[in-house]
This record gives C-alpha cells, structure tokens and sequence, in this order.
C-alpha cells in the first residue's frame, strides 16, 4: 500500500493540476487515512475504519476528475469513471448500479495480469523463439519399415536404426543454424504460417446495456471454458509470430486463480470509484415523473456506497473498504437535495472554484502535461520549433475567460478550443512549410481568433 505523506501526495498532484489546493488535501488525507488503517494490529478495528468518501462541488472543467485520476495513478489502485446519470432505478431500462464493482473488479484483474505478465515476459520469449524455430525447421516425422517388422528383416532394422541416429543430428544441426540466423534478425521479415489460439467471443454485447449484462458475462465465461480451445492459422512476418507467441506463452506462465484473487483484494482495499454528476439524480422539491426514477438512483447506489457485497465473475467483491468520490456542478439543485442516508456518506465536501484568468495562465504552461507543452511536441515532429510570445499566453488566458462568461463555462476545456483553433492553420500547413519557426504572439492570437470572440452569435457555435 502506497506510503505517501499527505504533503507528498498534494505536491504529486500539484504537477498536474493548478490550484484546487482544498480538494487535494481532502484526498491526500482520505489516502493517508486509508494507510493508517492497515498499520493497526486490531484487525477488527481494521476492519471497522472504513474510507471516509469526499463530495466535490465545482463547475466542469476545474479538476474534479483530473484529481480523482491522478489520485488512483499515483498509489497504482484500480480506478473508474461512471456518470450516475447512466444508472437507473432497478426495473427500469439501464445500466445495474452493481455493475460499477464488476467494472471495478474488470479493472483490478486486468491491473494484476499486466503486473504478472510483464514479470514472465523474459521467460516467455525464450519459449516464442522455440515456438518459431518449430515451425522454421520442422521435427521431422518417424516412419518405420512395416515389411522389416513384419518379416523381421535383420538389413532393414539395421538401415532403419541407422537412419533414424541420422535424422535427428541432421534436424538437431539445421535448428541451431536457423537459431543463429534467427537471433541475428536475419527472418524477420520472412513470412511464416502459424497456428494460434481464437480469442474472439461471438456473444459479446449480447446482454450489452441491460441488467443483466453481469449475468451475460458469467455465463459467456463459462461456456467459453467448457468448449475446447479454438486455433486457426495465419501467415505473418517472424517478427508478428513473436509477439503472438509471446503473448500466449505469457498466459500460459501465469496463473490465473492467483491473479483474480489478488485482484479481488486489491479492489476491496484500495479501489476509488469516482461517482461523476451525482448532482443530476439529485431531486429538488415533490417527487414526481422522472424525479422518482432519479431518487431510486440515489437508493440502489446506497447500499454499494454504504457497504454491501456485489457478486462479479471474480468472486464477491466487498465494497466496505472502496473509496468513493462523488462530484457535481449543483447549478440547478444542491447537495442537500441528496437523500439524507447517502448525504450521510460523503461526509467530507470540498467546493472547487471557479478558475480565472491567472489559473488558465498556468494551466497553459505549469503542469507536465501542459497543453502548449503537448502542442510543441506534436508541430516538432514536423520539424517546426512552436514558439509562444508571453503576451500570447497571457491573451489566451483572458479569451478563454471571455468565452466563458459569454457562453456555458467549461472552465480549462475551453482552452482546448480556443487552441485547437488558432493552430488550426499551422497544423494543416506543417508538413509543407519551410519555415522551421514559428513564432505565436499577440498578433497572431488576434488574427485567428478576435474576430470569433468578438462575433457573440459565431462563437457559441465555433468556441
């Protein structure tokens, strides 16, 4: 379990996320917490400690789910993303709110094999390279004399058994010749046919969107291990034969019970489950309609977010110990139209403000994956060096500002907008250009730009 101070974790974090400094600390602490736990010796108050899950209350494109990401990337624990609003109440048509720990567990177990098969890989190619040398240089077939057995012809045996000692030193030495050849790089574009096992599923989607999509997988599971292994042949390059071969040797070197049950533990102790726009099954006032549908929402998320055990392809998967986040907006309703029992399991809430001018400044350029960071990189690679004039960035902050006020605030997305299209020009012209450098200033930001801006009416549709 990760062993990062609360401090350590918000600096981590500060590397991609600008300011929110409320909301780090709320789930550096919640981690932190998490850690402590597992050092006590009572393993009944182990157990009695459970995660204390946090409300986020923001605007879209603040960091709600940048933070809960980087969270789950930084401590390497199984993580997703479910917007409430794809879950309905249960009799009605829509995705089973249980099917949030099976996506869960999915995570998890998938986590574990890479882990696992990243460790045999060494192992695993030496058996691929076997595998290709088998069907380079064929072990040649036994064949006996059936008139020297069947008379028994003394010459015959002897010029059988004479054959047969040669057979295997010819094959032996016209193996470790292909061996050599094989390991200089000589074959790899030599095209072989090889045989390989069918991973296709013709059932999948079957219970696709419905209540029963858990039901689905288990039962595809397990007619997929009751019927025989499916192969079919392929003529591929030596080089494509090795990673086919050293996927499958991989599986072969793994042990799957064993990961499955680690992976199982691993989404019961330090899953995080980020429950997005969790404001719009809130309900305001009478319920009627719609409303109805959305509280029952709020009671079949209840007993997951509360403690319950959900039964997943893996294994029962307990959810006393996941981490939930929840987030919305709350522009049309607020956190007390939640109902009372789950208001009562988020009990830490953080507000995340609004970003303004000097926020996007520093989202532009602060965090490692800083948009004109990554804008850089993609023009270099056609040889231009990107250049961005101070005041450039400085009239990008304060458009996207502009933007926002004037149209929905989709706070630092817009920044992608408003980039995307004042580079739009260079990007299709880069591989064309003689020009090596480029400079963007204040200018050239008006230039593509202003005119949208300025134009109410054009932007809400352009920006």
């Amino acid at each position: 379990m990760n062993e990062q101070t609360p401090k350590q974790i918000v600096e981590a974090l500060d590397k991609y996320i600008v300011g929110q400094k409320e909301a780090k600390r709320a789930v550096a602490i919640a981690l932190r917490n998490r850690w402590r736990s597992r050092q006590l010796d009572n393993i009944s108050m182990q157990d009695d400690i459970v995660p204390k899950n946090i409300l986020m209350i923001g605007s879209t494109g603040v960091g709600k789910t940048e933070i809960a990401r980087r969270l789950a990337k930084l401590v390497d624990a199984p993580f997703i993303k479910v917007e409430a609003t794809k879950f309905t109440e249960v009799g009605y048509v829509g995705r089973d709110v249980e099917s949030i720990i099976r996506d869960l567990a999915e995570t998890a177990v998938r986590m574990v094999r890479q882990t696992r098969i990243k460790s045999v890989q060494e192992k695993a190619l030496e058996m691929a390279q076997e595998r290709i040398l088998d069907v380079l240089v064929p072990e040649p077939k036994k064949s006996a004399n059936p008139f020297g057995q069947l008379f028994g012809n003394l010459a015959n045996n002897e010029e059988q058994e004479e054959s047969q000692t040669e057979e295997p030193k010819q094959y032996t030495a016209g193996r470790e010749w292909c061996r050599k050849k094989l390991e200089a790089g000589e074959y790899e574009d030599k095209v072989i046919e090889i045989d390989v096992e069918d991973t296709s599923k013709p059932m999948v989607g079957m219970f696709a969107g419905s209540s029963l999509e858990g039901m689905g997988d288990n039962l595809q599971d397990m007619i997929g291990n009751m019927m025989p292994k499916r192969h079919k042949k392929r003529k591929v390059t030596v080089e494509q034969a090795r990673k086919l071969f050293q996927q499958e040797e991989a599986m072969k070197l793994v042990d799957m019970e064993e990961i499955q049950e680690t992976a199982v533990k691993l989404a019961e102790n330090t899953g995080i489950v980020f429950l997005d726009e969790i404001d719009k099954v809130a309900v305001s006032g009478n319920t009627s309609g719609h409303d109805v549908s959305r509280e029952g929402v709020q009671r079949d998320i209840l007993p997951i977010v509360e403690g319950s055990t959900v039964m997943t392809k893996y294994g029962p998967v307990k959810t006393d110990h996941i981490l939930f986040i929840a987030a919305g907006a709350f522009h049309t309703s607020k956190p007390s139209d939640l109902i009372p029992e789950l208001q009562g399991r988020f009990p830490i809430r953080v507000e995340l403000k609004s970003l303004k001018k000097e926020d996007f400044k520093r989202i532009l350029v602060e965090p490692q994956n800083a948009l004109i960071k990554q804008y850089k990189a993609l023009i270099g690679t056609e040889g231009i060096e990107l250049e961005f004039a101070e005041e450039a960035i400085d009239r990008l902050a304060q458009l996207a500002c502009d933007v926002n006020e004037q149209n929905e605030n989709i706070g630092a997305r817009r920044l992608h907008t408003l980039l995307e299209k004042l580079l739009e020009e260079l990007s299709f012209n880069a591989p064309d250009m003689e020009e090596k450098q480029v400079l963007v200033d204040t200018e050239y930001v008006n230039k593509a730009l202003e005119d949208i801006v300025v134009n109410h009416d054009l932007s809400q549709f352009i920006l």
